[in-house]
């Protein structure tokens, strides 16, 4: 287990899960919560690689903080594909000041145990991430 310098753990679990996204495109996205009682950032729930976008902003709760990693692929304008990865901070506004202290002094150690992102994003409400942003910022 990684240790963070807020005390909070990153799970062999996560790690593994996210480099299975990152290598072998097994998900299409990775939501993360922080587990309070063990101190460490475990996987919440994973999205099979044909699952979209709606599915992965269906899946944050609309009333606390997760971090997620969502592998974005689009076609860039000379017609090759690719992909880029995106962490996002999720953070909406109607959370609990407590999680959102506990998710903000937690993400920089934890977003930099996670090699091979290549975007972040912070959000409080779902149009700070809408599927316009991840274009815009892949391109």
């Amino acid at each position: 287990m990684s240790n963070a310098s807020s005390g909070m753990g990153v799970a062999d679990h996560s790690m593994n899960t996210f480099m299975q996204l990152k290598r072998k495109k097994v998900h299409r996205y990775v939501i993360f919560m922080i587990d309070e009682k063990t101190k460490e950032v475990v996987v919440e729930k994973t999205g099979d690689p044909g699952e979209s976008y709606d599915d992965f902003i269906a899946s944050l709760p609309d009333d606390d903080c997760r971090y997620a990693v969502y592998d974005f692929d689009f076609v860039t304008e000379e017609n090759c594909q690719k992909s880029k990865i995106f962490f996002i901070a999720w953070s909406p506004s109607i959370s609990r000041i407590r999680a959102k202290m506990l998710y903000a002094t937690s993400k920089s150690r934890f977003r930099r145990e996670l090699d091979g992102v290549h975007y972040e994003i912070q959000a409080t409400d779902p149009t700070e991430m809408d599927l316009d942003v991840l274009r815009d910022r892949a391109r």
